[in-house]
């Protein structure tokens, strides 16, 4: 019983550092606020440190809290592993899967993917984590997700192709280039750009017919729909993946470029041969919805 109750303190600890909240991790792990405070302040006096600062509703971890969070995160995923296994071979269908994502598959596929899915393993219970393409990797390989979906190729990890996203335009209604068919490159440099994205570590900075471009960015962001608003409110142009626009509330239109360009949406994984039993149903979910 000590033993898991050191468990729950270590899962306590990271979950909380993870959201920055003690409601949020109380929510998560299914424990009132007060038994997630007192298990942290248990695992503090243990160790003799004080690993989350406390300031208002939100908390942070230290530095010490941050030395030692990837440890306890590997301890807290390995002790899931655990209990998914015992759960396999007492031939129940459940388990836990914490999914890493992008905002647009989130919003667009998983709903559907999960929702079938339960019909099958309806006791499997899901975490999102939503972040960025290097948070999502950072996630997946120190066991924080069980998988990761991310823009192939992802180094050092194991994957396997989702799907190929376009690339696609998207202008005013009103746009002098709104009846073309496609939309020419060159035609790139001469409206104010909206770039999703962080600056250089922006998606489209890799395509190579842009590198050329004198490309005049006036804006730029990591929200999506503030594009396409001021693209709608004709303050210029944008580059978006066409995941993106799936049922976008904005009126613009949306024009693939003169030649397609995509990007590769995969399942990735620290090791594909260790993954948990009910990553593992997951997974062959996804691979014959793929081929289906």
């Amino acid at each position: 019983m000590e033993a898991d109750y050191n468990l729950q303190k270590y899962l306590s600890f990271v979950t909380t550092a993870e959201h920055g909240s003690f409601t949020r991790a109380a929510e998560i792990l299914n424990y009132s606020q007060s038994s997630i405070s007192r298990m942290i302040s248990d695992l503090e006096k243990e160790w003799g440190l004080t690993l989350l600062e406390r300031k208002g509703t939100s908390v942070k971890p230290t530095s010490d809290g941050m030395k030692l969070l990837p440890y306890a995160e590997r301890l807290a995923a390995e002790f899931q592993s655990l209990q998914n296994e015992v759960s396999l071979l007492n031939g129940l269908d459940s388990g836990l899967i914490r999914i890493a994502t992008f905002s647009s598959v989130a919003s667009q596929w998983l709903p559907n993917i999960i929702k079938e899915f339960k019909k099958h393993y309806p006791n499997i219970e899901y975490e999102l984590l939503i972040g960025d393409y290097p948070e999502i990797r950072k996630w997946v390989m120190e066991g924080r997700a069980d998988c990761g979906f991310n823009i192939l190729p992802v180094r050092d990890c194991d994957s396997i192709f989702m799907e190929d996203d376009e690339f696609v335009v998207v202008i005013p209604f009103d746009h002098p280039l709104a009846g073309e068919e496609r939309f020419p490159f060159r035609a790139l440099e001469d409206y104010p750009f909206m770039l999703l994205g962080k600056g250089e570590d922006s998606e489209i900075k890799n395509i190579p017919d842009l590198k050329d471009l004198n490309i005049d960015v006036k804006l730029t962001t990591l929200d999506d729909y503030a594009i396409m608003s001021m693209v709608e409110s004709g303050l210029g142009i944008s580059i978006l993946p066409r995941l993106i626009l799936k049922r976008n509330p904005y009126r613009i239109c949306v024009k693939s470029l003169e030649k397609p360009v995509f990007r590769k949406i995969g399942l990735t994984f620290r090791d594909k041969n260790t993954i948990s039993s009910a990553m593992k149903k997951f997974v062959d979910y996804l691979e014959y919805r793929n081929n289906a």
